[in-house]
This record gives C-alpha cells, sequence and structure tokens, in this order.
C-alpha cells in the first residue's frame, strides 16, 4: 500500500447512518438500504435497527393500530451495508425464506468488498470454509470440519482489479452464516479493509467496514417476476474511491436497476 494512500486512510473518517431509504415496495415486500453500524434486527445492544424501523414505517403509512408485521428474510452483519429485503406478509416471508435457503438462482446475494492485498488465485468457486460461532464473544472462527458444531460455509469471489495493496473482490454466498465473507477473505490471508474483528492494516481504523451487499436479486412471491436489484457503496469514501465502482456495477444489468 503507497504511503499516499495510508496518509489518506488515516485522514477520512466515516459519517453518521442515514434514515431509512426504500428502493422498492409492494404489497408483499419492501426493499430497503441498510446503513452500515445498524442492526439488522434487535439485538442486546437496543440500538435502532432496521426491522423495527420498516415495522414503524409501514404502521405511519398505513395508520395501522399495533405492531405492522414485517417477516426477516435475511440479516447483514452490523458493519455490513446494501440491500435488504423484508416480507409484509406471513406468505411472502415464507416463500422467500425458501428462496434463500434452497440456493438455487430464485434468491442470489452478491456482494462488493476491499481485502487487504491480492489474492494469489484470482477467483474462486466453492471456497469452502467450516464455521464455528462463539456466541459468547460474537466471534468466528475456522475450524476443522470434524469439529462439533461447525457449520458448513460457500463463497465464490473474482477479484475484479487490484491496486495500492487493495483489492476489489466480487462474492457471491452460496450459505449465510455469521460474519462469512470477513472469516472467509481473513482465513485465505485477505482481511475484509475496516475489519477490526478479524484483522486489517492498522491505518484502516476508524474507517467502515468495506463490505457491501451490491446486489439482490430473488422471484417476487406472488407475480413470480424476476427481480434485481442494485445500489452502490459509498463511493466517496475510503477505500472504495480508489476504484471505479460505476463502471463496474454498469456491467450486466437485465431487470431493474437502483
Amino acid at each position: 500500500m503507497s504511503e499516499e494512500i495510508k496518509e489518506e486512510i488515516k485522514e477520512e473518517r466515516t459519517s453518521n447512518p442515514s434514515e431509512l431509504v426504500i428502493l422498492h415496495e409492494d404489497n408483499h415486500v419492501i426493499v430497503v438500504l441498510k446503513p452500515q453500524n445498524v442492526p439488522s434486527c434487535p439485538d442486546e445492544t437496543g440500538d435502532r435497527d432496521m426491522l423495527t424501523m420498516v415495522k414503524e414505517y409501514i404502521k405511519i403509512k398505513n395508520n395501522k393500530p399495533g405492531e405492522a408485521y414485517v417477516g426477516l428474510v435475511h440479516r447483514l452483519d452490523r458493519p455490513t451495508g446494501g440491500l435488504m429485503v423484508f416480507a409484509k406478509t406471513s406468505k411472502a416471508a415464507e416463500r422467500l425464506c425458501t428462496q434463500m435457503q434452497s440456493d438455487g438462482e430464485d434468491f442470489e446475494k452478491r456482494y462488493y468488498a476491499i481485502v487487504v492485498g491480492t489474492p494469489h488465485e484470482p477467483s474462486c468457486f466453492g471456497l469452502t470454509h467450516f464455521l464455528l460461532k462463539d456466541s459468547a464473544k460474537n466471534i468466528v472462527r475456522a475450524v476443522p470440519m470434524a469439529t462439533e458444531g461447525a457449520k458448513t460455509a460457500i463463497l465464490d469471489y473474482k477479484t475484479i482489479e487490484s491496486k495500492n495493496g487493495l483489492s476489489l473482490m466480487d462474492i457471491r454466498l452460496h450459505t449465510g452464516r455469521a460474519h462469512q465473507i470477513r472469516v472467509q477473505m481473513a482465513t485465505i490471508g485477505h482481511g475484509v479493509f475496516g475489519d477490526q474483528k478479524y484483522g486489517t492494516v492498522p491505518q484502516s481504523v476508524g474507517h467502515n467496514l468495506a463490505l457491501w451487499a451490491v446486489e439482490l436479486k430473488f422471484t417476487h412471491p406472488t407475480t413470480k417476476e424476476k427481480l434485481v436489484f442494485r445500489a452502490f457503496p459509498p463511493t466517496e469514501e475510503v477505500p472504495w474511491k480508489y476504484f471505479d465502482i460505476s463502471r463496474h456495477l454498469a456491467v450486466g444489468i437485465k431487470s431493474i436497476h437502483y
């Protein structure tokens, strides 16, 4: 990593998360943009979370008495930002969860990450580890396959571009384990920039995690329409601004583009 980049990294710090941003809504689903450092659902911190925010929005919008129904279909780690879909009916929640668990083409999640260094293998399809979570410490470790309680974690990655000691990665998940991308990339020696839990360069301390859910594909639970949503990471922030994110994300649009 160049000295110029190191100095710029030291100088820039992150901003506060924004309010609820809605990309799409109908009677069955709502797609929103999760800011970084906001929980996906209520946790022990009591901090404001996405599930509660969506419930409050629907309750106010529809003037509903009591608590509005919102189904949590999937999660993003607290420091990860990007696209999330919530279900507005129990039927939609059930169908979306079934899609996600099938590991097929009906429900796909794609991430961009900026990692430290350049992977020796520029791409890998089916990178597999066995992960064990320590719930008390909220830490996940890669362990031998036979370890009791370990769960299989599989992802595909492709190195899009490398510069200044960093690499922009395109990552697709086949499983949805806690901290999966962060742990798997750290395990192969290329931790995600800004990841204080699993190790990174000292210059990234104080910066947001460079991990963003850039694309979400799913089949609408009632209309059966194939939907695709894309959302840019904070391209003005370190380290995203070192890469031409707009050019890379503009490739391959076939459906709805946000």
